[in-house]
């Protein structure tokens, strides 16, 4: 007597398929609620504010060793993001038009390069503006931030 003749093995055809069904549903849901558009943009973001402090420190770093000098390179208006003449240069690149800090890169005493917006620019220029006030506030903002974000620091 055979006792294996009435057992069943292995899954059928609907077992199988409903089985992918609720996983593929399972995993949309998963998607949509970690929404990786949003992630990937708020990962950019933290960049740029990262970014921004890293140039404002390198210019407050030359201005210490510089008897308060602002580097001279710097324009001074009151509006960082709207004038197309604040935008850094990015180290190494044709500066006309954009505001040079090579100062800051020189011998990469206080920094090694200019930070370049996470995006990409194909411009020289780094994706990052800079201006001065006319008390002596330097302005570093991230233009191109996303989801309505502003990001700017002022020291």
């Amino acid at each position: 007597m055979n006792i294996f003749n009435n057992q069943h093995r292995g899954f059928t055809l609907l077992e199988i398929l409903l089985v992918v069904a609720a996983i593929a549903i399972l995993a949309g849901i998963v998607i949509v609620a970690i929404n990786p558009a949003k992630q990937l943009a708020d990962t950019r973001n933290s960049q740029r504010r990262s970014d921004v402090n890293t140039i404002l420190n390198a210019v407050y770093q030359y201005m210490l060793d510089n008897n308060g000098t602002i580097p001279a390179s710097i324009p001074a208006n009151d509006t960082c993001a709207t004038t197309a003449t604040n935008e850094v240069c990015k180290t190494g690149g044709a500066c006309t038009g954009l505001v040079d800090l090579s100062v800051i890169t020189a011998n990469q005493k206080y920094v090694v390069s200019v930070p370049t917006d996470p995006t990409g620019s194909t411009t020289n220029g780094a994706g990052y503006h800079i201006a001065k006030s006319a008390n002596g506030r330097v302005t570093v903002c991230a233009p191109d931030a996303e989801q309505a974000a502003t990001i700017t620091v002022t020291r």
